[in-house]
């Protein structure tokens, strides 16, 4: 998915209620943006924030629908490039169909996973399909560490099963939790999985201690860690937790995205679709798109133009890292 970034906002605190010490959940609430291209779609985005940029190595979260695409017009994303991440799509309803520079055709579905590796550079096109009444599900990107931040371009698909925790149905995309393991490569300790909580219940997960969390809310109101989160937000709890207690506080199933990993400690400068780590990689990454070269190869079967790069901003790019952890 193509990224069109407008400022970020900024979190909302918050701690564990009935008088008792609980970790502290801090609670980022999502801004509107609309993507690129000649038919744009809106969606919720909670990360970069002013606050977090990362949590683990997830530096990207969107989350869209239930649109109508009678009404929307679906998604439809035109050939355009990436650099220094890995993309991941997730549905809970719809279908898009993924083309990519590496050869790859493929479809992604509820509850299935598509994963691609930029590396050095990559081109993709998203649009969901014909057969597709509601679109919803998340985009996600990964930011790759500095050893691997050129590795080869990748494309992978996984169906998870789903596996019982408590009173969860979980699946885990990538990573592992709850038994479960993905055999899908990650460049550093990550977990994306998929949660749907029973009616008013209350699961417990073992987690590493050294992971962080993030928690994106789809429906329900869920409780993390003592901390309300409703749908769309976001919910961040730091490393040092052994457990993680998820609560459904409504009368109907809840969903959620579980995401997590250890601290990417690393600056990163993020612009339009690339990711690098100066001013200098964003540059060299647009000019190489804007020229057609092979370093991000082309896209086959797209009934389409490829988008153009933005302009460049007139300052330099920064790098961004998250704060000091409280």
């Amino acid at each position: 998915m193509s990224n069109v970034e407008v400022d970020p906002t900024a979190p909302r605190r918050a701690t564990g209620d009935h008088g008792r010490p609980a970790p502290q959940v801090d609670v980022l609430s999502a801004r509107d943006v609309p993507l690129g291209g000649p038919r744009a779609m809106t969606v919720r985005r909670t990360l970069p924030q002013r606050a977090r940029t990362l949590i683990g190595a997830w530096c990207f979260v969107d989350h869209y629908g239930p649109d109508d695409v009678a009404d929307t017009g679906g998604m439809d994303v035109a050939p355009h490039p990436h650099t220094g991440l890995q993309t991941v799509s997730w549905l809970f309803s719809g279908e898009i169909e993924h083309r990519d520079s590496l050869g790859s055709h493929a479809f992604v579905r509820p509850g299935e996973l598509n994963l691609m590796t930029g590396g050095y550079g990559i081109s993709h096109s998203e649009a969901s399909t014909a057969d597709t009444t509601i679109l919803h599900g998340v985009q996600l990107w990964v930011a790759l560490p500095e050893e691997h931040r050129h590795t080869g371009r990748d494309f992978r698909h996984h169906v998870p099963s789903p596996v019982r925790r408590g009173g969860a149905e979980i699946r885990v995309f990538l990573g592992s939790l709850a038994g479960d393991t993905s055999p899908v490569r990650t460049f550093t300790p990550l977990l994306g999985a998929e949660l749907v909580l029973d009616p008013r219940s209350t699961t417990t997960l073992p987690v590493p201690t050294d992971f962080e969390y993030g928690l994106l809310v789809d429906q329900g109101d869920v409780r993390m860690a003592g901390t309300l989160l409703r749908p769309a937000e976001l919910g961040y709890l730091g490393t040092g937790n052994d457990t993680l207690t998820l609560t459904n506080e409504t009368d109907a199933p809840a969903r959620a995205v579980l995401l997590g990993g250890t601290p990417f400690e690393e600056q990163i400068v993020m612009w339009w679709n690339f990711i690098g780590r100066s001013h200098e990689d964003i540059v060299e990454a647009r000019q190489a798109w804007e020229s057609a070269s092979d370093r991000f190869g082309s896209v086959d079967g797209y009934d389409g133009d490829r988008l153009p790069a933005p302009a460049l901003p007139n300052a330099t790019i920064t790098p961004r890292k998250n704060p000091t952890h409280h």
